[in-house]
């Protein structure tokens, strides 16, 4: 089976209903810790005041390598509360399945999810509010380079 490359774009939306922990009764100042395959992006920084309805409308990319040795195609989105004087609060976590997407995105050129709602669970596994993502998967065209660099072999323009 040959390996397919792409390419993953993230539109990260906005949050609701997110649980204020901080101990002082401040506001907490969320970001998200996007995580796909080892690869990691972090958010901006939602400053107090709006940080039960945050709102980033930020894009991340993400190279996606299809099939994967472990055949794990999942999305994590982390979100984490700043803090200036002791270590970031963690507020809970939504993980989005790829698997399909990614094979859809593959056999019709391209896949999309318009924005929408995931829920957001804490280390408790309970609800804890909402993250609204929309995820574009384009997959690219295998080039002579490409094929060459992946192959393990190089192959010589010069017949001198």
């Amino acid at each position: 089976m040959t390996t397919t490359f792409g390419i993953m774009e993230v539109n990260l939306v906005s949050a609701r209903g997110l649980k204020n922990n901080e101990f002082w009764g401040g506001g907490i100042d969320p970001y998200v810790l996007l995580q796909y395959r080892g690869q990691e992006r972090k958010s901006s920084t939602v400053r107090v005041g709006q940080g039960s309805k945050p709102e980033w409308n930020e894009k991340f990319t993400f190279k996606i390598e299809y099939p994967s040795v472990d055949g794990q195609y999942k999305l994590i989105l982390k979100l984490m509360d700043h803090d200036t004087f002791s270590a970031d609060d963690y507020l809970g976590e939504a993980t989005i399945y790829l698997k399909e997407f990614i094979e859809l995105g593959l056999e019709n050129g391209k896949a999309e999810i318009h924005p929408k709602k995931y829920s957001v669970v804490g280390s408790d596994q309970c609800y804890c509010g909402e993250i609204q993502v929309g995820i574009t998967f384009t997959p690219k065209k295998a080039t002579q380079y490409e094929e060459v660099e992946y192959g393990g072999w190089k192959e010589s323009d010069e017949y001198s």
